[in-house]
């Protein structure tokens, strides 16, 4: 570069343009001619070579140049050329000052390393949002990955601005800060474990903006919103929002439901309890009634043996979920008796419904319930009731 500025110098000289001791007058007429060659670059760049860009890339099919080619990309690219050409020019103007074009120039490199940094800031900003439109990117949790990047990118940046102030060589400056690697790692603990669960959570695709995921150890429950460096921001259903750090998610158990939606399919696991004194064995007119009334079908009364009523029942639910409309049939359906417990016989209903919008869910859940419960009765059992001492005074029965 030295060599360049000596040989326009030099022929400067040779044209009678400036002389080896310039005057302030001449001087200020370089700056002049400098500024002025600065500025009509830029108008060029801004009034010509970008709209022309524009124009190339909106014929073309592809999207990505539409984004490498933006205008803020374009803009920050323009930011760059400024401090190239003052750079070029300044020994023009100061040659024989030889301190004050030292002193220039440093501050010339440290505002192209501003620039440069800027630039690979919306470079890094642009490539987010090419990966937010991309189909098979968009759901990684790439933002923490971005921070990463730009925070190693200042890092350098920094580095390189304090050797330019310092005249030294860039890699004595990175040699001293090993030796503060612990403190560093400790002042970078929380980015240094995220980037490395971003990384995890990106490659094993535990986890999607997007997802509904639960981790009460957080007290989270609901929608991730955003991924990034050092949190994971979580839309709980109550409007609240609850922040948690990204290693969490990976040294800890959370519960993603990112497969129910992609099954379009959502379980319902409930029992209802029923009396143990009203378990018996079906009198033959009973297992006719059943099957006058299509409750269930004729092979139980034909199997030459006492059927207990507790076993018409679960088939009458059975053969019920099976011809409910919003029960899914491709999924497990399964209605089967529970270990016994004290407060009856638990009957467990096990099926899916063939939506997960949540308040459908409920209301079929619900509409299921609200017709086992209603049916328990015909077949001679009851649903299990704790007693209190309110209902039997209702009842007219005294309580002891």
């Amino acid at each position: 570069m030295e060599h360049i500025n000596e040989e326009v110098m030099q022929l400067l000289v040779d044209a009678g343009l400036v002389e080896n001791d310039m005057t302030w007058v001449a001087r200020v007429a370089v700056i002049l001619v400098m500024l002025l060659l600065i500025f009509v670059i830029n108008v060029l760049f801004t009034r010509v070579v970008m709209p022309m860009i524009h124009r190339i890339t909106a014929s073309t099919k592809a999207t990505w140049d539409d984004y490498l080619f933006s205008k803020k990309m374009l803009r920050g690219f323009c930011r760059v050329i400024d401090p190239i050409l003052v750079y070029i020019m300044l020994p023009l103007a100061f040659n024989d000052m030889p301190q004050l074009l030292v002193f220039l120039t440093k501050v010339c490199e440290v505002y192209l390393v501003v620039v440069t940094l800027m630039l690979v800031n919306t470079f890094l900003n642009t490539l987010y949002m090419m990966s937010n439109e991309h189909e098979h990117l968009r759901n990684r949790p790439l933002k923490g990955v971005y921070q990463m990047i730009k925070l190693v990118a200042v890092s350098v940046g920094v580095i390189v601005a304090i050797a330019i102030l310092m005249d030294s060589d860039a890699t004595s400056i990175i040699a001293g800060l090993g030796a503060s690697a612990a403190v560093l790692m400790l002042i970078f603990k929380d980015s240094i474990l995220g980037l490395v669960a971003g990384v995890q959570l990106s490659a094993n695709d535990m986890l999607r903006p997007g997802d509904w995921i639960t981790m009460s150890k957080y007290g989270a429950n609901g929608f991730v919103e955003e991924v990034s460096l050092t949190i994971v921001k979580v839309r709980n259903f109550d409007k609240t929002v609850t922040t948690i750090p990204p290693y969490a998610l990976v040294s800890d158990s959370f519960q993603n439901w990112r497969g129910m939606w992609d099954t379009g399919a959502r379980r319902i696991m409930r029992s209802v309890y029923i009396d143990v004194t009203t378990v018996r064995f079906c009198t033959a007119d009973e297992l006719a009634g059943y099957v006058a009334d299509r409750l269930v079908d004729g092979s139980l009364a034909e199997v030459g043996h006492p059927v207990e009523n507790l076993k018409v029942y679960r088939q009458y639910l059975k053969n019920y979920l099976a011809s409910h409309p919003e029960v899914d049939k491709e999924q497990m359906l399964m209605v089967r008796q529970l270990q016994p417990t004290p407060e009856g016989v638990p009957v467990e209903i096990y099926c899916f419904t063939t939506t997960t919008v949540w308040p459908e869910y409920e209301r079929i859940q619900s509409d299921i319930f609200d017709h086992v419960l209603a049916i328990t009765p015909r077949f001679g059992l009851k649903v299990f009731q704790r007693i209190s001492a309110n209902c039997g005074a209702c009842h007219g029965n005294k309580v002891d």
